[in-house]
């Protein structure tokens, strides 16, 4: 399955033309790589398993090598940057083919770049006032994180009313178990999770088990 891919940001973070980076599958793959040669297969399993927006974090040596490879190898994925927490950061991977980014937190100088960089971005909060702040910044999608530690579904849905403007996406502590009950809050555009890339499917190259728990993943049902 494959679903269009977002293009520039309005003010709020979300795409515009095509669609928000919420709204392409249920589940956004939170990826840890720390062999960019696996970058390729990986992601052509996932999208094989109908998840085509994948975020491949920030977080070892290999991940920009990762993104570049993604993004001139596996066309029909959507391939973010996540752990985005610097100017130069922004830049790096906007420069290595990122095409939307996700952040931890934010601060202004941060979301300054996020804006600039014409990407879909997801910045990460976990209070009400760090919800506020945002969108009085105009930005009306954001990561919840960590979704788990923050409060889970039960904080997420006392946002809903007296914030219903915001959208989210839940990531942290987050489970092929919790994933439905997030899914079915009317503010969740979508969860990001790591279930479907266990690590040792990755470090087996086990990618038709990748693509089996992708699809499993792609199939949950949104509210």
């Amino acid at each position: 399955m494959t679903s269009p891919a977002p293009s520039a940001t309005s003010a709020s973070g979300s795409a515009s033309g095509s669609g928000s980076v919420l709204d392409l599958a249920p589940v956004i793959p939170v990826v840890v790589l720390e062999d960019a040669a696996d970058a390729v297969p990986l992601a052509r399993a996932l999208v094989a398993g109908g998840l085509p927006a994948i975020e491949v974090t920030l977080r070892t040596a290999a991940a920009l090598d990762a993104i570049r490879a993604i993004a001139a190898e596996v066309p029909e994925a959507v391939v973010g940057a996540g752990t985005v927490i610097s100017v130069a950061q922004v830049a790096d991977t906007v420069a290595a083919g990122a095409r939307f980014l996700v952040s931890p937190g934010w601060t202004d100088t941060l979301l300054a770049a996020l804006k600039a960089s014409g990407l879909p971005f997801l910045p990460g909060v976990s209070t009400t006032s760090e919800v506020v702040a945002l969108l009085e910044r105009g930005v009306t999608e954001m990561k919840f994180f960590p979704a788990e530690a923050a409060g889970g579904t039960a904080y997420l849905k006392a946002l809903s009313s007296p914030l219903p403007q915001a959208r989210f996406c839940p990531t942290g502590g987050v489970s092929s178990a919790s994933a439905p009950s997030y899914l079915a809050l009317p503010n969740v555009g979508c969860v990001g999770g790591s279930w479907m890339v266990p690590g040792d499917a990755v470090a087996a190259k086990d990618w038709a088990r990748v693509e089996r728990l992708a699809a499993g993943a792609s199939a949950l049902p949104r509210g």
